[in-house]
């Protein structure tokens, strides 16, 4: 039989295994909603029943309920090719990998779950150690449909007569597929190298290195998956946390974890970790580098400490016809006093109060001593202390604490000169107190670090309880993702993508919310674009706090780039990587990129004819690169496309992401923009799968 004819019969023969997959997961799904539907019954006849047998019924209700949904969202997880492999076995038994697990009406497995000990085999298995798998199949779908097979022998000399073989290449054809707006899964391709990260064991840190392509990303995303499958128990309750450089980046992952089943995972860019925050701006790179040294928590700590704007300067109040009087100097003596405590300012009013009773019996001491009179102290502190003036004093001299009235008190120069006395240089607190008294652009994502840092180091505001409000309010679980308490800090698990970007205070605030987890740690240090590095390890180091179990594995394959734009991206990293930190593309194109010499006049057209001829090149996306603060200018340039296709992003938000085509406008600017610019530029030209287009106005972007 020909080759031809050989694949269309294997073809149909997993088509009727997926028929008979897809015919099980409807019956499944409809048994679902009937369990779904009996738990309302079970609910509306608990309304009929007597009030002892409410409790029993409206529990049971909410269980069944709530499996029911919980298999619901399962079920209609949007799997894209829900079987995807096969492997066959020496003893002549297979079993056929897939998303999900299934099973027929018999209990008989139809697709074993990608991250089940029995379809290891499908990413370990190789010629030199088979694992008793005489064939891998991959099979590729598009929705119920079989498109292809094709095949890997494990162990030729075991091959039955009647086992037919085809195909050949299933890694490069899906590599070489179109991006879409959205990060697929890999659960079809998972390299050996990369399967042994995802099953690694899941106590401790697990760092993931590699340079760009290496499929960091997906690896970490997929671990998440298998751990939360293996150890549902110890990980599915308190939750998983995965944080991403941007909103860009978190848009762009946020299908893949859903296309596993798994839609319980809470994603959250760096702006967004701050619960009531969605800060998007980046500062400039001078700026960042100041907020996020761990110098600025001793600023900030300083800060919070000095004296209220608009706080009364003196006290006064009359005792038995006497007026006691504190003065500046005094209170200020009484607000050290208070903050050597070592309790958060929120939390020490009653403190606070207590000191200035006792700083106002003692003057009165003294006066009566003066007069030689004798007071009773413990009355004085009572009858002081219950007095609507003394009240209203400790409120105005002593109030509330909000992290957002902190950084704008600190816009004002002198307050923060006062506070960063010895630790910012003048030019750091002239740049950094005007950034913090203009609030016409929101907060950037570096304030969020010093909002979260602020939120610890004055404690809670108290909560006022409105009338009639129940103590405790609870809602029945009704399935989907589980409402967390504001700044939540149990996560069980952590993952942290393009760590190597992380300031040592924004490491702090993702520490605070990894305490009790284990972490997953993605990142590569060619690609920082943080300037100091051991800083960033020491908070970083600090973060994982005891956990002494720490693995590192290093992922060395570009699967993203073609060789051709890899070899010019490595150009621009000369001498700040050695060799052995930049991974090796194993595709090829024969699509060398384009470096186009252009006038700064004609940059706007030279970008539209550059965007015009990728997106009629490839069907997928088409990325235009910048500058961060030429964004807007950029997107001006394109607004007549209406291309769903085209995105314009800047340098540091391009993190992560990958296009079809890259165009890459003025190069230089990337360089000049960042403190480690030549890191972040070679991040930009990382970008493209096939085709990239460079637009330079100066040459001096690339090494000779």
């Amino acid at each position: 039989m020909s080759e031809p004819r050989i694949r269309r019969a294997e073809i149909a023969s997993e088509q009727a295994h997926v028929d008979r997959v897809y015919t099980r997961l409807a019956e499944l799904r409809s048994q679902a909603e009937a369990m779904r539907s009996k738990g309302y019954e079970i609910g509306q006849g608990a309304q009929r029943e007597a009030i002892f047998e409410q409790a029993s019924m409206l529990f049971e209700r909410d269980m069944m309920v709530y499996h029911a949904n919980q298999t619901l969202q399962t079920l209609d997880a949007e799997y894209e090719g829900l079987v995807f492999g096969r492997l066959d076995h020496l003893d002549r038994e297979h079993i056929y990998v897939g998303r999900l697990g299934i099973r027929d009406a018999e209990f008989d497995n139809l697709v074993t779950d990608w991250r089940a000990p029995a379809a290891a085999a499908f990413y370990q298995a190789t010629a030199e150690e088979p694992m008793d798998v005489v064939r891998r199949r991959v099979i590729r779908c598009s929705g119920q449909n079989v498109l292809d097979v094709d095949d890997d022998v494990l162990i030729a000399d075991a091959v039955p007569e009647d086992m037919p073989i085809v195909g050949e290449g299933a890694l490069m054809a899906a590599l070489g597929r179109s991006r879409g707006e959205k990060m697929r899964d890999i659960v079809a391709t998972i390299q050996k190298e990369q399967d042994e990260v995802i099953r690694a064991p899941w106590r401790g840190v697990t760092e993931i290195t590699g340079g760009p392509g290496t499929g960091k990303t997906a690896v970490a995303l997929h671990r998440a998956a298998y751990l939360l499958y293996r150890h549902r128990r110890q990980l599915g309750g308190a939750g998983v946390l995965v944080i991403g450089p941007s909103g860009v980046f978190t848009s762009y992952i946020s299908r893949v974890l859903p296309s596993m089943g798994e839609t319980n995972v809470e994603l959250r860019a760096l702006g967004e970790v701050l619960d009531g925050l969605g800060a998007t701006r980046q500062d400039a790179a001078p700026l960042a580098a100041i907020k996020g040294s761990l110098r600025m928590r001793k600023v900030l700590l300083r800060g919070l400490r000095d004296t209220p704007p608009g706080a009364p300067t003196e006290m006064r109040i009359v005792y038995r016809g006497e007026v006691l009087k504190l003065t500046h100097r005094e209170l200020e003596k009484v607000r050290r006093k208070a903050h050597t405590h070592g309790a958060p300012p929120n939390r020490s009013r009653v403190r606070t109060a207590e000191l200035l009773l006792e700083a106002l019996a003692t003057k009165a001491e003294e006066h009566a001593k003066a007069d030689g009179r004798q007071i009773d102290r413990a009355e004085l502190i009572t009858d002081l202390g219950e007095r609507i003036e003394f009240h209203r004093f400790l409120v105005e001299w002593w109030p509330i604490l909000y992290p957002a009235q902190i950084l704008k008190w600190l816009g004002d120069e002198k307050r923060l000169a006062a506070a960063a006395k010895g630790i910012l240089s003048r030019n750091d607190i002239t740049m950094l107190a005007a950034d913090f008294a203009d609030r016409s652009r929101g907060w950037s994502v570096a304030d969020v670090a010093l909002l979260d840092e602020l939120r610890v180091l004055i404690g809670p505001p108290p909560k006022r309880r409105r009338k009639n409000q129940p103590v405790i309010e609870v809602e029945p679980q009704r399935g989907g993702a589980p409402q967390r308490p504001e700044h939540y800090d149990e996560y069980s698990h952590v993952v942290v993508d393009e760590s190597q970007d992380l300031s040592p205070m924004q490491w702090r605030m993702v520490g605070r919310r990894g305490k009790y987890a284990s972490w997953t740690v993605v990142g590569d240090p060619v690609q920082s674009s943080w300037p100091d590095p051991a800083e960033a390890t020491q908070a970083r180091d600090q973060a994982f706090g005891l956990k002494t179990t720490r693995r590192r594995f290093t992922l060395r394959t570009n699967y993203r780039n073609s060789a051709e734009i890899f070899e010019l991206a490595a150009r621009v990293v000369v001498g700040h990587a050695e060799a052995d930190e930049l991974p090796i593309a194993v595709r090829k194109t024969g699509i060398t990129p384009e470096v186009r010499a252009v006038g700064k006049a004609a940059l706007e057209g030279a970008t539209q004819d550059a965007v015009k001829e990728l997106l009629g090149a490839v069907e997928g996306t088409v990325g235009v690169i910048t500058a961060m603060d030429r964004v807007p200018e950029v997107s001006g340039w394109l607004a007549g496309y209406e291309d769903d296709r085209l995105k314009v992003v800047g340098s540091l938000d391009s993190k992560g992401l990958e296009y079809d085509a890259v165009v890459l406008v003025e190069p230089i600017d990337l360089v000049t923009e960042s403190t480690t610019g030549r890191r972040v530029l070679y991040v930009a030209l990382t970008r493209a799968t096939q085709h990239l287009t460079v637009l330079a106005s100066d040459p001096d972007w690339l090494p000779a």
